[in-house]
């Protein structure tokens, strides 16, 4: 008999929830994108309920609850002593805090074991769960390393590798799988209770993002695309505090959190804000590529698949895919902590049922169309917004030629995606004909982006377009690589080509989104450029649109010149 499978993540940032029924995943949502605070990471009861009223089911229909060893609601907690009791009611009621770190526990009580410690059953019981609920805390790293293998149901051998900000007490963790085996290498449960080290190229990122004045957590993209415009003149006096040994393992001298940003600070210092950018960028592109150079050494593989915060980065992931002649690198999409729900959901099938039998249970991924589908309700709320018309345009025709001639639309169809990426299903396109489209995005969306925004191509065109090759073509169809424009395109869709001539397309198949195919073929045949702009439909620090109230008021607010959905074409007015 199946079993009904939670996944839950409630952390300080990027909470989430996702629903399987066995390994069939049914519905997987950030809880930002409910909530509209932006990266929240409160514990996600409103996710939870989202995913299950997505498949109809009720938290009493819920078989296995499977959490991150993370921040957990604090009256759960066992053995505190009194003053630490009379700490977290302060926190509670006081500070609005009413989670504790899971983390100083395990330590305390040298066990990974959180039933030691923690009463999940009483948990569960509070939150509407039935007796007898089955709760499994899942291993931080390894939940962001399983989805790669388990979604690339062909590769028979593969190194995995995860690298953050940190999880379970470490940053990075490497895992290989070959012969039908899958070996822990380093970062699994062997390290829960090591001595914590720093050695977090994802927190050198981090603090240089703040350095520069951004919100670490949230605007390492910035980063990135800014890097692509300097000179990496301090680059030296950063790699020398890291270091990466015979195993591929990365270290640092940077000892601790406070150590980091006085360093990255200290190392801004009369420096433009595009060179340190590249100092940043170049360090952990060398660093990495040393590792993954020594950790393919010792254990080889033809792929590679990656996850964590750090491989949010498109030109990392580029430069792996061009570097060690692989035949595929695979970045899970949901890649961040909001991705911990589903790894937590495969790590428990994993010691349910075996390795041998959870590999027989591999499959594509395919669209990540994961949220609640407003198809049903969408046209009718939009008909009811005041200052909000239906044309009679066909949807695709109407956004063909609103396109051509430099508007830029929004679509709205089917489920909302899950990760950070729009890929479609909420998304605004534009022209990417004219290099001040740019300019015009951030100026309509209050944006303030480096790189230009992604360009969208369908699958029949795409590598007419980009260097789309076997390597990094399923990595394109979530929009989680960059890759070289191809020299004769580079003028002709300038609002997507960044100064090194790079992009990061999104591939899309018919099959997985008509509209959005049909809408980029049509602009194709009308105008002869292959490629749209695609964004995410959102303003600045907001999240991506899920509601039809939300896409309305984009609309009335002046955001976007025109909807479409599958039914028709709404402008202001």
């Amino acid at each position: 008999m199946s079993q009904l499978i939670l996944g839950v993540h409630s952390g300080s940032h990027d909470a989430a929830a996702a629903l399987f029924d066995d390994y069939d995943l049914k519905a997987a949502v950030s809880l930002e994108r409910l909530t509209r605070n932006k990266g929240d990471g409160a514990y996600p009861d409103p996710a939870i309920d989202e995913v299950l009223s997505i498949v109809g089911a009720t938290r009493q229909d819920v078989d296995v609850v499977c959490h991150s060893r993370t921040l957990m609601p604090t009256r759960y907690f066992r053995h505190l002593s009194i003053f630490d009791r009379i700490k977290e009611q302060y926190r509670t009621h006081l500070r609005g805090k009413p989670r504790r770190q899971m983390m100083p526990e395990l330590r305390r009580h040298h066990t990974a074991d959180v039933e030691r410690f923690y009463d999940s059953a009483a948990l569960l019981r509070d939150n509407g769960f039935r007796d007898g609920t089955q709760s499994f805390f899942y291993n931080h790293h390894e939940a962001h390393a399983l989805p790669a293998l388990f979604y690339s149901p062909d590769w028979e051998d593969a190194l995995l590798v995860t690298a953050d900000g940190g999880g379970d007490n470490v940053h990075y963790s490497h895992r290989h799988f070959a012969h039908g085996a899958l070996t822990n290498i380093y970062g699994g449960e062997d390290t829960i209770l090591t001595p914590p080290v720093e050695d977090s190229l994802g927190k050198m990122y981090g603090a240089a993002t703040k350095a520069l004045g951004f919100r670490r957590v949230r605007h390492e993209g910035k980063v990135t695309g800014l890097a692509a415009m300097g000179n990496p003149v301090r680059a030296a006096e950063l790699a020398a505090k890291f270091s990466v040994d015979a195993n591929g393992r990365v270290h640092s001298t940077l000892g601790s959190d406070r150590e980091i940003n006085a360093f990255m600070q200290a190392l801004k210092r009369g420096l433009g804000r595009e060179d340190y950018a590249a100092s940043v960028q170049q360090v952990l592109e060398d660093t990495m590529r040393l590792s993954f150079e020594r950790l393919l050494a010792r254990h080889p593989a033809k792929h590679v698949g990656v996850s964590g915060g750090v491989f949010a980065n498109v030109k990392l992931n580029r430069l792996l895919a061009e570097t060690f002649g692989l035949n595929e690198v695979f970045i899970f999409p949901a890649m961040g902590d909001d991705g911990l729900p589903v790894g937590g959901a495969l790590a428990f099938l994993l010691r349910r049922d075996g390795l041998a039998a959870w590999l027989n249970n591999r499959r594509d991924l395919g669209p990540v169309y994961l949220g609640r589908d407003f198809t049903a309700t969408v046209d009718r709320a939009l008909a009811a917004i005041p200052n909000v018309r239906r044309t009679p345009d066909a949807p695709v025709a109407g956004s063909v030629k609103r396109l051509e001639a430099g508007q830029l639309g929004a679509i709205y169809t089917g489920r909302m995606e899950y990760g950070p990426r729009a890929l479609g299903n909420r998304t605004i396109l534009a022209n990417p004909s004219r290099r001040e489209t740019h300019d015009l995005l951030n100026e309509r969306l209050s944006r303030s982006e480096f790189m230009p925004f992604a360009p969208v191509a369908t699958a029949e065109r795409a590598a007419d377009v980009f260097d789309i090759t076997k390597v990094n073509a399923r990595a394109c169809r979530y929009m989680t690589i960059a890759t070289d424009v191809r020299p004769d395109w580079r003028k002709r869709i300038a609002a997507v080509v960044h100064v090194d001539q790079s992009a990061r397309p999104q591939v899309i198949e018919r099959a997985d989104n008509p509209l959005y195919h049909d809408i980029i073929s049509g602009f194709d045949r009308a105008t002869g450029l292959a490629a749209l702009v695609n964004t995410s439909f959102n303003v600045h620090e907001e999240p991506i649109v899920n509601t039809p109230a939300e896409c309305a008021r984009a609309l009335t607010d002046g955001r976007i010149d025109f909807v479409v959905t599958n039914e028709a074409l709404y402008v202001r007015g």
